[in-house]
């Protein structure tokens, strides 16, 4: 009765309104008083100049509060008078005003204008800014470089596109990692790599593999970021400098790398088809010995090591049964046999998305096959969903946006990297399979490396990444927004080692031998970021003042078991059929973060800026009482072109000058590492289970701190058709968190503990951007990256007498490796020779490895060219870099050892006066065996690797657009397609002889939309 007595009141006010306004309403349409136009429905399609169709386009009416958005066709429709006025405007291009003059259909054509750097965004985190008005360092790689890349990860598609960001991958094979560091290293220990954020979220990239459980290929890197599908991503930024990094705090000590992914746009539900297929195969192989110089390298060692004799001796047969039993005759190519296949990826995708002005939805489905170019069925297998939700209410003043990624990973892959044997395998060992087919022991003279099939390695993940963030305008100046996120990484790996995969010479057996390993891990976090965001413009000055917190919790587990004999070789796979278990590893960690940050924005006369970011950590890794540490930086801007001694006709466009100095830290040493804590040794004593104690109590030790500080230089030329960028930064590191050896009397291995030691990281970087054709038909534009760095241990007390004086020297690089100095090859005894530093008369591992060689490069960066005709575009990208690593001389400096060598190796010592660099042949029988192994860990085991290498090519027709709406790409693609170097060795940025390089892969690829 209450609500109907209201509507009652209502509707009589409402009455009594009307009846006193409605005479003086009539009196004014009367009195000739101003009458809203007439409505019609205009409508249209929008391109750009070479008439390609403009998605995402704002169309407005001015008037009115009436406006649009233009669909992926390019497609609008909006209601206005005859006589109004339309302005289209998007991020890139100039904007458009057009009178309507009674028209229905009004096509249009947009002009780009790279000039409107104030409309690119970048995303800093927290909070969004133009790249015009930046004040901090944040590099970005956007969607339309990603996509022209084959790769699976996207930190491949990053390798040489940012300054200041050195990406390496660390095998050739899907599933495996990267190396990331931002601006060098920064901490004696602990991970170089930046903090991830995917959509908000902070995601853990340390793998969970167990170097126990995992294989030679992988060793138990198992990049998370495989589960993120690069086409699935819109933008990632880095961030590098104080300004940008410090309002995340202990988190960005080593830089954060940001990727959005995608979210639907407004307009006509679209369908989108993406089919990609993709070769690889090894791009180099080394030069080996062939089966005659083998042969006689390996007779010549034998010889030397005085067991000539027993050559022709039938009783010593089975010790080199390769000069003795196998056909001298004989030769293969092992590289081609066992890594010279050709791996495929084939990657199918499709999307639907559109909405409208107010809602808008993308939901994407992936699922990608590649195989490896070992023998075998080995494959990795991968499904991922991705879908994101935009809303906002009809007022404007509520927003929500909603993401969710879920990816399901199978990686089945041998249990032996096989590059390893293709480098060493004899060139004349018998062949895999004998005549009925079956694996060939050769009289169990040899170790068949196809034998290692039968051993499975096997890695099952799922990946949850998911994130919601409301907000609600309070006030017309005042906004609080949440962010929510939850992530959930599961790993599972298990290797079996079957007793069939070794020699039938050893007699093993299932019960004796045959054992499983098995890897359960789960990380699993969520993240709470309420904020406030209070704006306000005057007339020459604006204020950004954001005000949030953190609650953040993640857990970690890991099980690691093996077990040991089984009934048979069938049951491998049950670890109920084992014998007996182990307990390699069972470990749980819990991490508690909580955080307070804030950020103030000031703008005078849109050219002085100042941005101040702090924040207040606290983290349970620390004890009670050094558990908060406060961070905080500093960045101001200069935008002197907009000076008035700057006009519209001047040479010079653009110009920034920017500086920032602030401070971040770091906790990254892991769960529980101040407390007493114990790990189960797998050992059972009387029937119990063991403990032994791996850490002891240390409440002392606090937060890592890295000072950094920058200063840029922003200069655009001639409507910003030329960019230049130009940065000079310095880090320092201090309190440095590492393990303090302790004595095996203690009981422990090491305690932690801050190290005063300051290490330091500065650096030049050069980011150059031009367009230096631009027409109706033709475009052609130029990047460019250069970053030089140099790290070095500025301070380090106590270092002469600390376990470290054999890593680590005052004023050189954390990265540099301590060597002997070899002096060649003795003509008269054929023996390599070194240096003795100390002058003792002999040659010691300790005190005479004084060599200094730095393996970080010198320099780096990349050049990329994008060419566009009509429909057809063409974008190729060179990456370089100066540095020097271990040559083939690292994994074997002596001839005549059993196993294949670089042809380089024959060039050896034979007889006194010979001059050489190879000393004489050895059989490896022999005690001595020469000094070769020192020779392995000398000075000419390092060489310069600098290269020059076609990272990627994209070759892409986009068909004339059918007349049923149907968009066709077609394109083909090329990864490390070419590399220029003088390295000796499998690849120069990855330079091992255990796992297999990158790949040269080729791409062909069809997309489809509708």
């Amino acid at each position: 009765m209450k609500n109907s007595s209201i509507h009652l009141n209502r509707t009589k006010l409402f009455l009594f309104l009307y009846l006193l306004l409605a005479p003086l309403l009539h009196q004014k349409l009367v009195a000739g008083a101003t009458i809203a136009p007439p409505q019609s429905t205009i409508s249209g399609t929008i391109t750009d100049m070479n008439g390609l169709p403009l998605g995402g386009v704002n169309v407005v009416v001015p008037s009115t509060n009436r406006g649009t958005i233009s669909d992926m066709d390019g497609a609008y429709s909006i209601q206005a008078g005859s006589n109004g006025l339309l302005v289209f405007s998007i991020v890139g291009f100039r904007t458009l005003e057009v009178p309507i003059d009674g028209r229905n259909i009004i096509n249009v054509q947009m002009e780009e204008d790279i000039t409107q750097l104030g409309e690119v965004v970048l995303n800093a985190g927290y909070y969004t800014v133009s790249e015009k008005e930046r004040t901090g360092n944040i590099a970005t790689v956007k969607a339309s470089v990603m996509e022209k890349q084959p790769v699976g990860n996207p930190l491949a598609a990053m390798q040489g596109q940012l300054s200041g960001v050195n990406i390496v991958q660390n095998t050739g094979v899907p599933g495996g990692g990267f190396t990331v560091e931002v601006r060098g290293r920064n901490f004696l220990s602990g991970t170089t790599e930046p903090l991830f954020i995917v959509d908000g979220v902070p995601f853990g990239s340390q793998s969970l593999g167990s170097s126990q459980v995992s294989n030679q290929i992988v060793g138990g890197n198992i990049s998370p970021l495989n589960a993120i599908n690069p086409n699935d991503i819109e933008s990632i930024e880095v961030l590098k400098d104080a300004d940008a990094t410090a309002i995340y705090g202990s988190r960005g000590a080593n830089g954060v790398v940001l990727i959005t992914t995608k979210k639907g746009r407004a307009g006509k539900t679209r369908f989108d088809a993406h089919l990609t297929t993709t070769f690889g195969k090894v791009s180099n192989f080394l030069e080996l010995m062939n089966t005659q110089q083998y042969l006689e390298t390996r007779r010549e060692g034998i010889i030397n090591d005085g067991f000539g004799a027993f050559l022709e001796n039938p009783d010593f047969d089975f010790v080199w049964p390769d000069i003795k039993s196998w056909d001298n005759s004989r030769y293969t190519d092992w590289q081609r046999e066992l890594i010279g296949g050709t791996s495929y990826r084939n990657n199918a995708q499709l999307s639907v998305s559109g909405g409208s002005d107010r809602t808008q939805f993308l939901v994407s489905g992936t699922f990608l096959k590649e195989t490896t170019v070992f023998p075998g069925d080995s494959n990795y297998q991968r499904a991922n969903m991705h879908s994101n939700v935009s809303h906002r209410s009809e007022n404007g003043r509520f927003t929500l946006n909603f993401s969710i990624g879920y990816t399901l990973e199978d990686n089945t892959l041998p249990a032996t990297d096989f590059t390893t044997e293709a480098y060493t395998l004899e060139p004349n060992a018998p062949r895999l399979f004998d005549d009925e087919g079956n694996i060939n022991w050769e009289n169990n003279t040899w170790d068949n490396p196809l034998a290692a099939l039968d051993e499975r390695y096997v890695a099952l993940s799922n990946t949850l990444v998911s994130n919601v963030v409301l907000s609600y305008q309070l006030m017309p100046n005042l906004e609080f927004r949440s962010s929510l996120g939850y992530t959930n990484y599961q790993l599972d790996t298990y290797r079996t080692m079957p007793s069939s995969a070794r020699n039938p010479g050893l007699g093993l057996t299932p019960q004796s031998y045959s054992n499983l390993n098995t890897n359960a891990s789960q990380r699993e976090s969520w993240i709470m970021e309420p904020q406030l965001n209070w704006k306000k413009d005057w007339s020459v000055f604006s204020m950004d003042v954001l005000l949030g917190t953190t609650f953040q919790e993640e857990t970690t587990q890991q099980l690691v078991l093996r077990g040991i004999g089984f009934p048979n070789n069938g049951l491998i796979e049950n670890m109920a059929a084992a014998s007996g278990i182990e307990v390699i590893s069972d470990t749980y960690g819990e991490y508690k973060y909580n955080a307070f940050f804030g950020r103030i924005n000031l703008k005078f006369q849109d050219r002085y800026i100042l941005n101040v970011t702090g924040r207040r950590d606290g983290s349970s890794r620390f004890g009670p009482g050094r558990q908060f540490g406060n961070f905080g930086a500093v960045g101001v801007a200069w935008l002197f072109s907009e000076e008035p001694i700057f006009g519209e006709g001047s040479w010079l466009s653009f110009g920034k000058l920017r500086g920032s100095y602030g401070t971040t830290g770091s906790d990254n040493i892991g769960d529980y590492r101040f407390l007493d804590t114990y790990t189960v040794t797998g050992n059972d004593y009387d029937g119990v289970t063991t403990v032994q104690p791996t850490g002891i109590f240390n409440p002392q030790f606090g937060w890592e701190e890295n000072q950094k500080l920058e200063g840029g230089l922003e200069l655009g030329f001639f409507k910003d058709r030329f960019m230049v960028n130009t940065v000079w930064y310095r880090n320092r590191s201090t309190n440095q968190l590492v393990g303090i050896p302790l004595a095996a009397t203690t009981g422990f291995s090491e305690l932690t503990g801050n190290f005063d030691a300051l290490v330091e990281n500065t650096g030049w970087e050069i980011d150059l951007q031009t367009v230096n054709i631009r027409s109706k038909k033709f475009r052609w534009s130029t990047r460019f990256n250069l970053t030089i760095p140099k790290n070095r241990l500025v301070e380090f007390e106590g270092l002469e007498t600390s376990t470290f004086a054999n890593r680590y020297v005052i004023g050189e690089p954390l990265t540099i490796v301590r060597l002997y100095h070899s002096l060649g090859v003795d003509p008269e005894t054929g023996s390599y020779q070194f240096e003795d530093y100390n002058d003792d008369g002999a040659i010691t591992s300790t005190e005479d490895r004084e060599w200094i060689e730095d393996l970080a490069p010198q320099y780096y960066g990349g050049l990329g060219n994008s060419l566009s005709l009509g429909n057809l575009s063409l974008d190729f990208f060179f990456q370089f870099k100066k540095q020097k690593a271990y040559n083939t001389l690292r994994f074997q400096s002596t001839p005549g050892f059993r196993g294949n060598v670089p042809v380089e190796l024959f060039d050896r010592w034979q007889e006194p006066g010979d001059v050489t660099n190879i000393q004489r042949a050895y059989s490896g029988l022999a005690p001595t065996g020469g000094l070769g192994q020192f020779q392995q860990e000398s000075n000419a085991a390092v060489s310069d690797a600098s290269f020059v290498r076609l990272r990627n090519i994209s070759l892409n027709y986009k068909l004339p657009k059918l007349e049923n709406g149907l968009d066709v790409n077609v394109y083909l693609q090329g990864q490390n397609l070419w590399t220029l170097t003088d390295y000796r060795g499998p690849d120069p940025e990855q330079p091992s002889n255990t796992r297999l390089p990158p790949l040269r892969q080729i791409s062909l690829g069809l997309q489809l939309s509708f």
